[in-house]
């Protein structure tokens, strides 16, 4: 897919994600030292919404299909409920 608005909004949210990340850093025995990122997903809803606007666009989504989509997001995906 070729969208410039598309191609910028996925910069914006990987830029977004690791902003909003954190390390996490364990000390284990058996094997050392070990880190893990973690997303706050939940923080780059915002940027979300805006790629799930531009699909919609593309797939000739309908307002309540997008509708759906979004509040889906917010219940299952960013554990808002």
């Amino acid at each position: 897919m070729q969208d410039t608005e598309l191609i910028s909004l996925r910069e914006r949210y990987i830029e977004d994600l690791k902003v909003n990340s954190i390390m996490l850093v364990r000390n284990q025995k058996q094997t050392g030292r070990t880190e893990t990122q973690s997303f706050k997903v939940q923080k780059s809803k915002a940027i979300i919404d805006q790629i799930d606007h531009v699909l919609a666009k593309h797939y000739g989504f309908t307002d309540e299909e997008l509708d759906f989509i979004i509040n889906y997001d917010i219940k299952y995906r960013m554990g808002l409920s």
